[in-house]
């Protein structure tokens, strides 16, 4: 069914500073994650299989790339008659030379003109750089049954992890907010925000535009508008998210995020026929794994070429690996290359990289996933 009355808007111009050389030249959402996939990936499949069919992408930094990818909608379903994926840049200077959004709830302001447009009842706010499957439509009838004026995902989180989160304090009869803490020192709940509201559009157009006269103001969903509705006495529920989420905001939670796909426990399946997760198809050949190869418990995609040694190991698309080579917990992002003889050990290989032949990267006791951006020289 479609969900005509809620409008998406996706936030995807975070700059991605913690994954160092992978976003120097494009955005977050546009790092390649899962072999053949990229972030952003999944709130627009999310949107396509929950029956939104507007969808609003709102980038910043580094955007050329994700702008080409997004533009159209045609990899997610989203490019019928009535529907469509729409890139939206910002429009105000922050200050003399840079246009930028000053906050989450400032990009939304910035395109009041493009919501007000499509008069949706609803607008759905979510982070694009976060994996995750959600039906939004379950989320919204929760919304309308609960008579809200907004509702905020939450999910579980170990508590003496939750000083990291924006925390949720419940009524946990009815899960109505009454409280929201933004990093609390000293958490009173384990529900942390994963960035995904529903708000009823008139009601935060109201507040948008007063935010936007408050000089004062940081104009910011968490900071700003929330606790403002709190102060406000409005209806804030909390939706209880049970299921696989991973926000990829470092070196480390992105390589342990492919590492998921390669654990059937974790609950992350992306050939779940029943929610696609859809992408860009590109043209390639198939994998070819040769008769000397030794695969154990790895995740290789197509355009793969794969002679030598991996184990418990994430191929992205036509990644190579020479014979002899060695390859153990390990994510191959496309076309890397990796020639004879070498070994990898707990490494991200970026696009494109090539380790020479003998060379040795990465250890099996280091504490942090190493990523290796630039070529490197093999023994000779």
């Amino acid at each position: 069914m479609k969900q005509n009355n809620m409008l998406a808007m996706i936030l995807a111009g975070g700059r991605g500073s913690r994954l160092h050389e992978l976003t120097n030249k494009v955005a977050k959402p546009a790092v390649a994650y899962g072999g053949k996939y990229k972030i952003i990936d999944f709130p627009l499949s999310n949107c396509a299989n929950s029956g939104i069919d507007v969808v609003g992408v709102l980038t910043q930094y580094e955007s050329v790339l994700l702008n080409s990818y997004v533009a159209g909608g045609g990899s997610w379903g989203l490019d019928a008659r009535d529907s469509g994926v729409f890139v939206l840049p910002p429009r105000e200077k922050a200050d003399a030379n840079l246009n930028i959004y000053r906050g989450t709830a400032d990009a939304i302001s910035q395109n009041i003109d493009f919501v007000d447009s499509y008069d949706p009842e609803y607008i759905l706010i979510l982070s694009g750089d976060h994996i995750y499957k959600m039906n939004y439509a379950k989320m919204l009838k929760y919304h309308k049954d609960n008579n809200a004026d907004a509702t905020i995902a939450v999910i579980e989180v170990p508590i003496k992890e939750a000083s990291r989160f924006g925390i949720m304090n419940t009524d946990t009869e009815t899960g109505q907010i009454v409280e929201f803490e933004e990093k609390p020192e000293h958490p009173k709940s384990n529900l942390a925000s994963m960035g995904i509201y529903i708000f009823n559009w008139k009601l935060l157009r109201r507040m948008l535009v007063a935010d936007m006269k408050n000089e004062e103001s940081s104009h910011d969903f968490g900071k700003d508008i929330i606790p403002q509705m709190l102060n406000d006495g409005k209806r804030l529920f909390a939706y209880k998210f049970k299921g696989y989420w991973k926000d990829v905001g470092t070196i480390d939670s992105l390589w342990e995020a492919n590492m998921d796909l390669l654990d059937q426990k974790s609950g992350l399946d992306l050939d779940d026929r029943t929610w696609k997760i859809y992408t860009e198809d590109i043209p390639t050949f198939p994998q070819y794994i040769s008769e000397d190869a030794d695969v154990k418990n790895a995740y290789i995609t197509q355009g793969c070429v794969v002679e030598g040694e991996v184990k418990n190991s994430v191929l992205f698309t036509s990644a190579r690996i020479g014979a002899g080579a060695k390859v153990y917990d390990s994510v191959l992002m496309p076309g890397a290359v990796v020639e004879p003889g070498a070994v990898l050990n707990r490494v991200i290989v970026a696009d494109n990289v090539k380790i020479g032949s003998q060379a040795v990267v990465g250890s099996a006791d280091s504490e942090h996933i190493e990523l290796v951006a630039k070529n490197v020289k093999g023994v000779e």
